[in-house]
């Protein structure tokens, strides 16, 4: 096999793994006496395939002693909001339906997922939120879309 084949077999694999969100901010939603305050965190996450499309998540972050540790389990709500934030640009062809990123919400158990899904008829990207668990999932989940400009068709496999 090619070494070029090789690094964009594992780049496609890897990727979502790689990005990582940026913390915007937060604020306290309830005191507690000993470690940190629950609080609803905000996050901007990049999309690595979609050069120009930044997505926002609001999530709750448990606080507390556990929280603290990092063994809390966060509850299972977040709201997204994808935007335009410069030109679009994409790095490749995009598949139909891709997770762009995930994130650890409990030691074992919960992530934070985002999916991006191409709606080729509208030339639009679609991304939805949700987490999971390793028995159950959940179907609390947010969703947003970024309008493609038409004379830019997007590249779907």
């Amino acid at each position: 096999m090619p070494k070029s084949l090789k690094v964009a077999m594992l780049t496609t694999l890897f990727l979502p793994m790689l990005a990582a969100g940026e913390e915007l901010g937060s604020v306290n939603t309830a005191f507690k006496l000993l470690g940190p305050d629950h609080k609803i965190v905000i996050e901007a996450y990049d999309d690595p395939r979609v050069a120009g499309v930044t997505c926002y998540v609001s999530r709750a972050k448990t606080g507390g002693v556990m929280g603290g540790l990092g063994l809390a389990e966060d509850k299972a709500e977040a709201s997204i909001a994808c935007r335009q934030v410069g030109p679009i640009a994409f790095t490749g062809t995009l598949p139909k339906q891709e997770e762009v990123f995930n994130e650890k919400l409990s030691i074992l158990f919960k992530k934070l997922r985002i999916v991006r899904m191409v709606d080729a008829k509208r030339n639009a990207l679609v991304y939805l939120t949700y987490s999971d668990r390793l028995i159950d999932g959940s179907p609390k989940n947010g969703i947003t879309a970024v309008a493609v400009d038409r004379g830019q068709p997007i590249p779907v496999k």
